[in-house]
């Protein structure tokens, strides 16, 4: 049996205590199962006082003891047919008492009902397979509960709205556009290419222009939202006393790292989350970068740098000298912010900030702000660090779309159609893979076992 047609039940709000919670029942028969918990029939657009409990519950021969212990909790039911629902199925909620018991209890009596325990993100995967939501839409409902900024969630409230692809997911339209094309070349393969006159290839690479900028528009999107949902790693690196402690308590706002004039107090890694300009910031404070014969301080030397290599971004704070030159090195270098932390004291040669006076502190988060944007328009940054299987996934299609048909830009002389043809259907491939268009039951385990149970 298709497990798409069972009824499922979850609770839908965070555990905890609370005023209010939801239990949402979703399926064929979620209207049998709320009139079986509520003891009365489900209303579409009327809001309905009920007392939830086991079916039998509410009948007059049960003692008043055992009617008051089967009875679960009392509140109200809202009931939404299909496909006007937010899976595109007939859906009840029944919104109860907070706390651990009152769900746990009308949950309970939603199984006694007939109703299965719904799997994580089983509600919105019906969403998309009903066609309430597309594929992108339904990747923005989990951006926007991990969201850790109004940007972040900005972003997603667009994607989930619509509102960046105009009412259309910008995916399909790629692979609409990119399925269009092949038809085109799969019937000039029916003729002589001695036939085609020059115009048709003339206007088959500005098509292909067009549709190459949009691939590349549509990664760029795509790091700007990992970066968005996943936080931007920020390093402050540099030699013990160079001020990292200082200035992470500086733009933390609070002191959270240690500050001594000891050299090497810091020896383990101190992260705190923080919007810079509307970007997530994992911002990460390290010991101080030396050689050591200590041991537990040389073990923080090794994590500082392998965090360095990580970073998407590095403060790279130097010494106190305004003769010190030295620029940063090695993978390091592209990614590197320097920062003369001690301004009040000596102005040096990199970004002047002082984490005692406050000054240069906006400038450093402009900086910041500034590199991920750059960072989410990089060709190639972030694709091999996406941190999901989802979003790994989608990049990796594009860029194999991408490299398929790139090939092919140029002088309309330099066109095989035979070989264009192969490349078009390969790039078809990868994009209907991540729109929606194909899909398989991996890729919907990859993106809906993200959600929590319930949503």
């Amino acid at each position: 049996m298709d497990s798409r047609s069972d009824t499922i039940a979850a609770v839908a709000t965070a555990p905890g205590r609370s005023g209010v919670a939801v239990v949402r029942v979703s399926g064929p028969d979620a209207f049998a199962v709320g009139e079986r918990v509520a003891g009365r029939r489900p209303e579409p657009g009327r809001i309905l006082f009920a007392r939830f409990g086991k079916a039998g519950s509410f009948g007059g021969s049960e003692s008043a003891a055992a009617s008051a212990h089967a009875v679960a909790d009392s509140g109200i039911m809202l009931a939404f047919a299909a496909p006007r629902s937010y899976t595109g199925e007939d859906v009840v909620e029944l919104q109860c008492h907070g706390g651990a018991v009152a769900p746990r209890r009308v949950l309970e009596a939603c199984f006694a009902a007939g109703a299965r325990l719904a799997r994580r993100g089983e509600f919105t995967e019906r969403a998309f397979l009903n066609g309430k939501l597309s594929y992108e839409q339904a990747e923005g409902v989990i951006d926007l509960i991990d969201a850790k900024t109004d940007r972040a969630a900005d972003a997603a409230l667009c994607e989930l709205a619509g509102e960046v692809r105009g009412g259309k997911d910008p995916l399909r339209t790629l692979y609409d556009a990119t399925l269009e094309m092949s038809t085109t070349v799969e019937h000039a393969l029916d003729v002589s290419e001695d036939e085609l006159p020059q115009s048709f290839f003339a206007a088959l690479d500005s098509s292909l222009s067009g549709l190459l900028a949009s691939l590349r528009e549509a990664r760029r999107r795509l790091k700007e939202r990992k970066i968005l949902r996943d936080g931007a790693l920020v390093v402050l690196a540099g030699p013990p006393n160079a001020g990292k402690s200082s200035l992470m308590n500086a733009l933390l706002g609070e002191n959270r790292a240690i500050v001594s004039s000891m050299p090497g107090t810091t020896r383990d890694s101190i992260e705190e989350w923080l919007d810079v300009g509307g970007w997530p910031v994992r911002l990460v404070d390290t010991a101080g970068l030396r050689e050591s014969s200590d041991a537990i301080e040389a073990e923080g030397v090794r994590r500082s740098e392998t965090l360095m290599e990580k970073a998407d971004v590095v403060l790279m704070l130097e010494p106190g000298d305004a003769d010190c030159e030295e620029q940063p090195a090695g993978p390091v270098a592209d990614k590197a912010i320097r920062v003369s932390s001690k301004c009040d004291i000596v102005r040096g040669h990199g970004l002047n900030v002082s984490s005692v006076t406050g000054e240069g502190l906006d400038a450093l988060r402009a900086a910041i702000s500034e590199r991920l944007s750059a960072l989410a328009d990089s060709p190639s940054a972030g694709d091999a660090e996406a941190s999901s299987a989802a979003a790994e996934r989608r990049l990796a299609a594009l860029a194999g779309a991408e490299s398929a048909i790139a090939p092919f830009n140029g002088p309309s002389e330099c066109f095989d159609l035979v070989l264009f043809a192969n490349a078009l259907r390969t790039a078809c491939e990868k994009l209907g893979a991540i729109c929606g268009a194909t899909y398989s039951d991996d890729l919907l385990d990859s993106l809906f076992s993200r959600f929590c149970v319930g949503k």
